[in-house]
C-alpha cells in the first residue's frame, strides 16, 4: 500500500526515488508523448517546483545507454513494449541542470558553467581511450576534462563548442546520435540580470546552444526546461527546429504538476481523504493547457506533514522554498491603477491582461505589462480563460499565493512607512492625546496609499487581521512603547494593547471590518467588546493609571475611529 512508502520530499532523482521505494506519481506517459509528438528541440516552460527536474531525470534514466528497465516496472511506459524496445537504453545522453550556474561576476558564472560541463563530460571517461575516435578527437575530449591546480582548464572557445563536440564524440563512439537534456536553462540568465552581466551571459548561452542544437548532425533530439520563455532572437537564433510548449499549450499539459485524480489518489493511499478540501484550497488552481493542476511540491510536503500530524495546518511550502523578489518588484512599481488591480486579485476576482509570450530579462522591468506576464508564467498568477479580444482573465491560483501577496504588501508598506517619521510621530501622539479625528485622518491616508484586502472573497476575520497588521506596523514606530498583539486580557484576546511608560497610559484598540459599510455600528461593536471582555484588565495589572479605548472600523479604504 502507498501509505507504507516514504515521500520524496526534495528528491528530484528518478533513479533514487524508484530504487529506494519512494512514493511516485507516474509521469512516464511523458516519454511516450515526447517520442511521438516531440520536436527535434523542445522547450517546456513551467513554474519552479512543478517537477521539471524529476521529469528530466526520468528521461535520462529511460533513454541513456545502459538503462535499468526495472526502474520502469509497473509504470505506464512499460506497457508500451514496442516503444521501450526501440528507445529504452538506446542513446548516449548529455544531461545538464543549469540551476547552479550563477556568480557575482560573469567570470564566476562562466567558470560554474565550465565546471558543470566538464563534470558531465567526465562521466564518459571511456572516450579518452576510445578506439572509435582519432587521436585528435581523443585530445579534444581531454581538453574538456583537463584540470590545472585542481580547477577545470577549459577555455571559453572550447566551452562554446563543448556540447557539440561531446555529442559528436559520443555519436562516433556508439554509432548512435546523442540526446541533450538541459534543465533550468534560464537560471543563469536570471542570475546574470540580477548581478549586472546579462548581455555577456546571453552571448555565452547563445553560442553554447547554437553550436549544440542548430544543424548538429550528431543530435537525436534535445529537451530543455525553464520558467520563462526567452525570446528566440535572444538565445535561440536560427533554431528552425525549435518547439516551445508553455503552460498555455494543451500538449503535455498533465505531465508537470499533479492532477486532481493524482492528488485524490495520494491522499487515499495515505488515508488522508478528509484533507482534500484544504489541499485544493491551498495548492490547486493552476491551469496548464486544458488541465487543472496542483503544485506537486506543496502536495508532497503537506501529505508528508499530515502523515505524522493529522491536525497540521497547510503551510506556504512553495512560496517559502526560494526568493519571491518578482512579487516585491511588482508591488514597488505599482501605480494607483495597478494597486487597485492587486486588490481585486486578492479579493478572488479576475483582471484582464494581454500576455507577452516571449521576453528578455532586460525587458521585464520596462513596463508593468511585462511584469504581469512574468507573474503569470512563473506561477504567481494563473488564468481562467480568455476574452473575445484575446486577453487572459488572470487570477491568484490559491490561498498559498494569496498569502504571499499579502505578506509582500505588508513588507512593502512597512518599508514605505518606516521613513515617514514625522507623520508616524503625529499618529502615535494622537493615540496618547485621544485625538480620534487625527488618527482617522492619518490612518485613512495610509489606507488610500496602500493595497487593501477587500470585498467578499476573503473571510471577515482575515480582513480584520490585515488592517490590524497595518496599524500594528505603524504604531511600532515608538520603540519605547510596550505593544502586544492578540494578548490575553480579561476574558478574551484584545487586538492591540499599548503601555506608554512615560505617563502610565494604557491603550486598548479593537479593529473591526464593516462588511455592510456601516462604520459607526462597527466602532460601537468594537467598544462594546472592549468593555464586555474587560480588555483593560492586563493594563491595570501592569500598573497603568490612565486608560483610552479605541474602536476602529475599516471598510475597503475607509476608516472610522471612536475613542472613549
Amino acid at each position: 500500500m502507498g501509505n507504507t512508502l516514504k515521500l520524496p520530499v526534495g528528491i528530484e532523482n528518478f533513479e533514487e526515488i524508484r530504487k529506494n521505494r519512494f512514493y511516485y506519481i507516474d509521469k512516464t506517459r511523458f516519454i511516450e508523448q515526447l517520442v511521438t509528438a516531440g520536436g527535434k528541440v523542445t522547450l517546456f516552460t513551467r513554474p519552479r517546483r512543478f517537477g521539471k527536474t524529476l521529469n528530466m531525470s526520468m528521461l535520462r534514466c529511460f533513454f541513456e545507454i545502459g538503462a535499468d528497465a526495472s526502474l520502469f516496472e509497473g509504470l505506464y511506459i512499460a506497457e508500451n513494449r514496442v516503444l521501450c524496445k526501440e528507445h529504452m537504453g538506446k542513446y548516449p545522453v548529455i544531461f545538464l541542470s543549469l540551476k547552479s550556474v550563477e556568480g557575482r561576476t560573469f567570470e564566476d558564472a562562466g567558470y560554474r558553467m565550465m565546471e558543470l560541463i566538464g563534470m558531465e563530460a567526465e562521466r564518459f571517461g571511456f572516450l579518452a581511450e576510445s578506439e572509435y575516435l582519432s587521436e585528435n578527437e581523443r585530445n579534444r575530449y581531454k581538453a574538456m576534462v583537463s584540470l590545472h591546480n585542481g580547477a577545470n582548464a577549459m577555455d571559453e572557445k572550447i566551452l562554446i563548442s563543448s556540447l557539440r563536440i561531446l555529442s559528436q564524440l559520443l555519436y562516433k563512439h556508439f554509432g548512435q546520435k546523442a540526446v541533450i537534456l538541459i534543465d533550468e536553462y534560464d537560471v543563469p540568465l536570471d542570475k546574470a540580470f540580477q548581478n549586472g552581466y546579462y548581455h555577456e551571459m546571453v552571448s555565452l548561452i547563445r553560442g553554447l546552444f547554437g553550436m549544440a542544437l542548430k544543424t548538429n548532425d550528431s543530435l537525436a533530439f534535445s529537451v530543455l526546461t525553464g520558467c520563462l520563455r526567452i525570446t528566440k532572437e535572444s538565445i535561440f537564433t536560427g533554431l528552425n527546429n525549435f518547439k516551445v510548449l508553455s503552460i498555455l499549450d494543451v500538449r503535455f499539459d498533465e505531465q508537470f504538476g499533479f492532477t486532481d485524480h493524482e492528488v485524490r489518489k495520494i491522499l487515499e493511499d495515505y488515508n488522508l481523504e478528509s484533507h482534500l478540501e484544504e489541499t485544493k484550497e491551498w495548492y490547486d488552481g493552476y491551469h496548464f493547457g486544458k488541465a487543472d493542476i496542483y503544485c506537486p511540491w506543496d502536495v508532497i510536503n503537506y501529505v508528508d506533514q499530515l502523515r505524522y500530524d493529522e491536525t497540521a495546518d497547510p503551510q506556504d511550502f512553495w512560496s517559502n522554498s526560494s526568493g519571491n523578489a518578482i512579487v516585491r518588484r511588482f508591488i514597488d512599481k505599482a501605480d494607483v491603477s495597478t494597486k487597485n488591480e492587486i486588490e481585486h486579485l486578492i479579493a478572488g476576482e479576475q483582471i484582464e491582461k494581454e500576455i507577452v509570450p516571449e521576453l528578455t530579462y532586460d525587458e521585464v522591468d520596462k513596463n508593468l505589462e511585462n511584469l504581469w506576464s512574468v507573474l503569470f508564467t512563473t506561477g504567481y498568477l494563473t488564468h481562467d480563460g480568455r476574452t473575445e479580444s484575446g486577453k487572459y482573465r488572470l487570477v491568484i491560483p490559491n490561498r498559498e499565493i494569496r498569502n504571499l501577496f499579502i505578506k509582500k504588501i505588508r513588507e512593502w508598506f512597512a518599508d514605505v512607512t518606516r521613513n515617514d517619521g514625522k507623520v508616524l510621530e503625529e499618529l502615535c501622539s494622537a493615540f496618547v492625546n485621544k485625538d480620534a479625528d487625527k488618527i482617522e485622518q492619518i490612518f485613512g491616508d495610509y489606507l488610500w496609499n496602500t493595497i487593501s484586502i477587500r470585498d467578499t472573497a476573503v473571510a471577515k476575520e482575515r480582513k480584520e487581521n490585515f488592517y490590524h497588521g497595518i496599524l500594528l506596523g505603524l504604531l511600532g514606530y515608538r520603540s519605547n512603547w510596550l505593544i502586544w498583539s492578540n494578548a490575553e486580557s480579561g476574558i478574551g484576546y484584545s487586538d492591540i494593547l499599548i503601555e506608554v511608560p512615560t505617563n502610565r497610559t494604557g491603550i486598548v484598540i479593537e479593529v473591526k471590518y464593516a462588511d455592510d459599510g456601516d462604520l459607526d455600528a462597527a466602532c460601537e461593536q468594537a467598544l462594546e467588546q472592549i468593555e464586555k471582555k474587560d480588555y483593560v484588565a492586563k493594563l491595570k495589572q501592569d500598573g497603568m493609571k490612565n486608560f483610552i479605548r479605541y474602536g476602529i472600523a475599516c471598510f475597503k479604504k475607509m476608516c472610522k475611529v471612536v475613542a472613549v
